[in-house]
């Protein structure tokens, strides 16, 4: 079964907002270097509408900024991009697919599904999602990029599980501008 892997960044007092974070040239290679081992990306609707179209247009009109030029190559390089949308039912090109319906029984057989399917690791992102993802018990693996900074507002993850999980430390990446990304796997 493929893994399903949830990144965000975080400001240290846990602000996940896009807005709010540095997107510097380390942090972008570590993301494409995410992509480069993944064939999937598992989307809600706004999460979706921030990667598209802006990724593809910097993939076909790069800019000068070589990390953001690799990045979108990546994301434009993924296989599937499934986007869970209440509102949304068609869109995107080829390789995006919708699906519609807010029940946690068809959230969890749509990525049991994707999961059960041949491939590399699933990418997915954002807030809201994956909130319901992580009550759902379908993350295999958690990678929080904590940036150095307070913001002191914007918006934070929205979390709720049944019962407290403990998570196992794979691996720390230590960036040049003081943050760092922890990866964490599910102890099941």
């Amino acid at each position: 079964m493929r893994k399903l892997i949830y990144a965000i960044n975080l400001t240290l007092d846990g602000c996940c907002d896009h807005t709010k974070g540095i997107a510097d040239a380390e942090i972008h290679d570590f993301y494409t270097k995410l992509l480069l081992a993944s064939d999937t990306f598992v989307y809600g609707r706004k999460t979706y509408g921030l990667m598209v179209p802006y990724w593809p247009e910097i993939a076909r009109n790069p800019g000068g900024d070589v990390s953001d030029n690799e990045f979108a190559n990546a994301f434009v390089g993924i296989r599937d991009i499934v986007v869970f949308s209440r509102s949304l039912q068609s869109g995107g090109d080829e390789k995006t697919r919708f699906v519609t319906g807010d029940s946690p029984e068809r959230l969890r057989e749509e990525i049991l599904s994707i999961k059960n399917m041949e491939g590399k690791p699933i990418l997915t992102g954002g807030v809201d999602l994956p909130g319901q993802l992580i009550a759902l018990d379908l993350i295999d693996e958690y990678i929080f990029l904590i940036q150095p900074l307070l913001v002191g507002e914007g918006r934070r993850l929205p979390t709720s599980v049944p019962e407290p999980r403990k998570l196992e430390l794979l691996e720390v990446t230590k960036f040049d501008n003081g943050g760092v990304a922890m990866r964490y796997g599910t102890m099941r």
